[in-house]
């Protein structure tokens, strides 16, 4: 329910930066190239949600057997 609420939330977001450009475009490339950035963070942030990390996180160490402690034999 909460992954919902902030895609809805960033994509509401989305759409008034959309209608911010449309109503006042910008003035030069530099300013319409820097509302592109926070843009495509929202719009991707809205239509895949907030994933978390694909790589698992890795375990405690396991109890190390009594036998890697003891030197190996000759």
């Amino acid at each position: 329910m909460n992954s919902l609420i902030i895609r809805v939330v960033c994509g509401v977001l989305f759409a008034a930066l959309v209608l911010g450009v449309v109503a006042h475009p910008p003035a030069n490339l530099t300013q319409g190239l820097g509302m592109l950035l926070p843009g495509a963070f929202l719009l991707n942030f809205a239509l895949r949600g907030p994933r978390r990390s694909l790589i698992p996180k890795k375990q405690g160490p396991a109890s190390a057997p009594s036998a890697s402690t003891e030197p190996p034999p000759h």
